[in-house]
């Protein structure tokens, strides 16, 4: 793709995602969800093959119904209410609906299908972009509104997402797909406790987005997508394979890496809002996650693969894929859960 074209592009995404946050007008978070998906197909079809462009159809028409619905919604808020103020959420009807909307642009379940079959299809790059930026504008959205939401089916919706998440992932030999399933997972913890204390959602979105950024960069980095071939990059960069394993391991909340530090955090959160069932839930299905993140580190550092003549002299070539903010990001996903005083202060 053209360099030019492809930074007006991202401009316009990113334009379109700060429209949506900075809004209080329903009409202008509707347009700015817009112009997030129309500059953000054809980023996904950067590499183009059927491939990406079945994966780029999918996202398009999941993306398109999510906001007509979204636009269904409103209508029916500005009938009841005459306003268009975003905060000012008074019927049911439309506050389902609204709750309908953002969770099948966010991906969670029963609206989680598109996401791996998305993310699989296109490129790392894209599948970064995918994973990280475009679910900041609905999560926004859901923190101006989490007190007007339908409570029981976004606990609902999220409880199956973690269940999903973990479940689907299992027999995943692709990365892009696990990382797919992950994402679905870690959205489910952020909209289960965003009724009880929305800045710790936020918080939640953070260190997935700072995690879930540097393992696609050290995937980008060695340009592998399977399990088979992550479980090579050992010949070849051991401290890449090294630090895979501490990304991945953190992703899936092992303590004391940074991942655990949400899920303390969330599970503390909901007992101290006298609900014991959901957290114990959510930390047994967590278990789902940790065992095919556990399978992927044995895939990859604990078990020496018979070494190939052709691996053999591959450290005399220079890797051109240079990310020089891979390395400051992997130290926050593996070393910040001593800050978690600090952060359970300022929540």
């Amino acid at each position: 793709m053209n360099p030019v074209i492809f930074t007006i592009l991202l401009g316009t995404v990113m334009l379109g995602t700060s429209i949506v946050m900075t809004s209080s007008h329903w009409f202008m978070t509707w347009l700015g969800f817009e112009m997030n998906m129309m500059a953000i197909v054809p980023i996904l079809m950067k590499k183009y093959s059927p491939r990406s462009m079945e994966a780029a159809t999918k996202y398009f028409l999941t993306q398109a119904t999510a906001s007509m619905i979204l636009m269904l919604a409103i209508v029916i808020n500005l009938m009841y209410s005459g306003q268009w103020t975003i905060t000012n959420m008074e019927n049911y009807t439309a506050s389902m609906l609204i709750t309908i909307a953002l969770t099948m642009k966010l991906g969670l379940a029963p609206f989680h299908f598109w996401v791996p079959e998305v993310t699989q299809g296109v490129p790392l790059n894209s599948g970064l972009i995918l994973l990280t930026w475009q679910k900041i504008a609905p999560l926004s959205l859901l923190y101006q509104t989490y007190s007007s939401l339908n409570t029981n089916m976004l606990l609902l919706m999220s409880l199956a997402s973690i269940t999903i998440g973990g479940w689907g992932g299992l027999n995943q030999t692709q990365l892009r797909k696990i990382m797919a399933y992950s994402s679905i997972a870690h959205m489910g913890w952020m909209m289960m406790i965003l009724t009880y204390n929305p800045n710790l959602s936020l918080l939640n979105l953070l260190i997935y987005i700072l995690m879930t950024s540097s393992m696609f960069m050290l995937l980008i980095f060695t340009s592998t997508t399977s399990t088979l071939s992550l479980s090579l990059t050992w010949n070849k960069t051991p401290i890449i394979t090294v630090s895979s394993l501490i990304t991945l391991l953190s992703l899936g909340g092992l303590p004391p890496l940074t991942g655990f530090m949400p899920k303390w955090m969330i599970i503390q959160e909901l007992t101290k809002n006298n609900s014991v069932i959901l957290p114990t839930l959510m930390a047994i299905l967590a278990l789902l996650n940790l065992f095919f993140y556990m399978r992927l580190t044995y895939s990859t550092a604990l078990t020496m693969f018979p070494t190939m003549n052709n691996t053999k002299l591959t450290w005399q070539f220079q890797n051109m894929n240079i990310l020089p903010m891979m390395s400051p990001l992997i130290m926050i996903s593996a070393l910040i859960l001593p800050l978690t005083p600090l952060f359970i202060l300022l929540n």
